[in-house]
């Protein structure tokens, strides 16, 4: 993501620690980006956002807590997804086996996302993922 892109839209919404906020911040995503006129890659979007959100709450929401998730579409074409969570700031990306039933997520995030990583916040950290995106609401 350019630091100097102009942000077109922003969303941001606050999932409590529970199984179904999962689903919830899929639908907001999927909301979003209809709103601005996103469709192309949108099911890696949203595959993304579910892998994401789900990692935070396994890995990253103490009990009590929430996860917070940024949308962001700016001028250079570039979808930005944001997932915060306040549990530690490592992130392994697992070498699952063919038989293991867990620990393919980030594996899907890194093949579909152009681009992904980690930042550190105070406290916790944040999980990104950008798409190269065509949007037709300005």
């Amino acid at each position: 993501m350019n630091p100097q892109a102009q942000l077109l839209h922003a969303r941001t919404a606050l999932y409590p620690r529970d199984r179904r906020s999962v689903a919830v911040a899929r639908d907001l995503t999927r909301i979003t980006l209809t709103d601005w006129g996103v469709s192309e890659r949108s099911d890696d979007v949203l595959l993304c956002v579910s892998e994401l959100a789900t990692n935070a709450l396994l890995h990253g929401v103490p009990p009590h807590r929430c996860f917070r998730l940024d949308l962001a579409l700016l001028a250079d074409g570039v979808l930005r997804v944001e997932v915060h969570d306040s549990g530690p700031g490592e992130i392994r990306v697992p070498d699952p086996t063919p038989e293991s039933e867990h620990g393919r997520g980030l594996l899907l995030v890194d093949a579909l996302a152009d681009d992904w990583g980690v930042r550190e916040r105070d406290p916790g950290k944040i999980v990104w993922c950008d798409f190269a995106v065509r949007a037709s609401v300005d």
